[in-house]
């Protein structure tokens, strides 16, 4: 198959070296940023991901890793027993739920009331009187 030359600027290729930058800038940088670190629109970051599946590769590996990094500092502070460490992993790899329901009940005496009802103060039901009796 005979390619056919239409002009324009040669198609832009990233070195080894900067496969190796990609990866490191891939922990802190999206796509777009990385592309505006080298001088380059992000759609030409793309397509030189098309072209070199090295570029794509090192952006999903050094991604990947920086994940893990700091998935496992953040599983670390849990097991250690920071709280909001423990909810926040709770919350986001368990499926956990914090609800706050809000309950309001028909007026008495021309003041209605409402309760508001949080997970842990069930027992506990804080009342707000909204005409201020």
């Amino acid at each position: 198959m005979h390619l056919i030359d239409k002009g324009g600027r040669p198609a832009k290729h990233l070195s080894q070296n900067d496969v190796i930058q990609i990866e490191a800038l891939a922990a802190m940088c999206t796509k777009g940023q990385i592309a505006d670190y080298f001088g380059m629109t992000e759609k030409t970051f793309r397509a030189i991901e098309q072209r070199q599946p090295e570029v794509f590769t090192a952006y999903r590996r050094g991604k990947a890793r920086a994940i893990a990094e700091v998935g496992s500092a953040l599983y670390q502070k849990a097991l250690d027993g920071d709280i909001r460490a423990m909810q926040f992993y709770l919350k986001t790899q368990a499926g956990w739920l914090e609800k706050t329901s809000i309950e309001l009940s028909a007026p008495q005496n021309n003041a209605w009331t409402i309760e508001i009802v949080r997970p842990e103060e069930i027992s506990k039901k804080p009342q707000a009187n909204l005409a201020g009796n």
